[in-house]
């Protein structure tokens, strides 16, 4: 049994939920030396700092949602802008033609680690 799990929640001045501690919000909200590799209102891409692959980014939403179990309907959209960016990170990082996994990890037993969405875009390797 986990026990009592307490949250701080904040919106920030653009109105995104954020979770205060959480390591990928303050990396959304450019609180950290993080190099953000791309950004827009909704998302932010950056490397994985252990990387499973020559390349292995993260696409992170800046709205902090705990994990793919935590989706509702509304998140479609965010969704979807999460692959789209993926695809056109793969370009920019030149893995579009050689290949690439996009991979959403679920709770712990599913590999996540940080619970904040984020989907990996992990590719490179030479075959």
């Amino acid at each position: 049994m986990l026990g009592n799990i307490f949250l701080t929640l904040s919106y920030t001045n653009g109105g995104i939920f954020m979770e205060t501690g959480c390591i990928f919000c303050s990396i959304a909200q450019e609180k950290t030396a993080t190099e953000l590799l791309y950004k827009n209102h909704n998302l932010v891409v950056f490397k994985d700092i252990k990387p499973h692959a020559p390349v292995h980014l993260l696409i992170v939403p800046k709205q902090h949602i705990r994990s793919i179990n935590d989706l509702t309907a509304d998140d479609l959209p965010l969704v979807s802008e999460l692959i789209v960016a993926a695809k056109n990170m793969a370009i920019e990082v030149g893995v579009k033609e050689t290949g690439y996994k996009l991979l959403f990890n679920v709770e712990r037993g599913g590999g996540q680690m940080v619970f904040h969405l984020h989907l990996h875009l992990i590719g490179g390797w030479i075959r």
